[in-house]
């Protein structure tokens, strides 16, 4: 009985100071060669357009067929991604993706999307726990590129990305457990997976 109760203790006090190592930690980490922005970066600036070939992409680690999440575009998801509209005219577009859209079916792109982010809940277990507040401190990396090739010859490329994220994510619900279930889930979305 007095294990019972020095348990029941040892959990109000946790749960009344806040506890915050007994919060969840997320992390999405994307399968990669590469460990942070700085690495990829370097690999990405290795490419030439009209003299790196499709085996040089393959070197550098950018091969759909043994790096994960690369995914192939044909010309016409090209033609969608960078003329969206009337308004923007072949004329408006780089040579090399001019040059991608002539050849047609001999024209492919390679769009990678890789990321490194934690989230680590803090914040009092109770509150959590309980959905009255939420908070989370996220830190990580993202890295985006895409590679346009013609004929097994790289004619484009484009990179974008956060090289440091850091920031707090927060989110008060004063009805706590009486939150609706779809606020609850874009909740969830909002911090992290839980």
């Amino acid at each position: 009985m007095r294990l019972h109760t020095i348990i029941l203790l040892a959990l109000i006090v946790c749960l009344d100071s806040g506890c915050s190592g007994m919060l969840p930690v997320a992390k999405t980490t994307d399968e990669t060669r590469w460990d942070n922005f700085e690495q990829v970066k370097a690999s990405f600036d290795l490419i030439t357009p009209f003299t790196t070939t499709q085996k040089d992409l393959q070197q550098l680690g950018f091969d759909p067929y043994q790096a994960s999440n690369i995914q192939i575009l044909n010309y016409l998801a090209i033609i969608a991604k960078f003329m969206p509209n009337t308004n923007i005219t072949m004329a408006d577009l780089p040579p090399g993706l001019r040059g991608c859209i002539e050849a047609k079916d001999s024209c492919v792109a390679y769009e990678m999307k890789i990321q490194n982010i934690k989230s680590q809940r803090q914040g009092s277990l109770f509150l959590d726990l309980f959905r009255f507040k939420r908070q989370a401190h996220q830190t990580g990396w993202r890295f985006s590129a895409f590679i346009v090739l013609v004929d097994d010859l790289v004619v484009y490329k484009l990179w974008d990305g956060q090289p440091h994220i850091e920031g707090e994510v927060y989110r008060k619900n004063p009805l706590g457990p009486l939150q609706e279930p779809a606020d609850i889930a874009t909740d969830a979305a909002v911090i992290g997976t839980f």
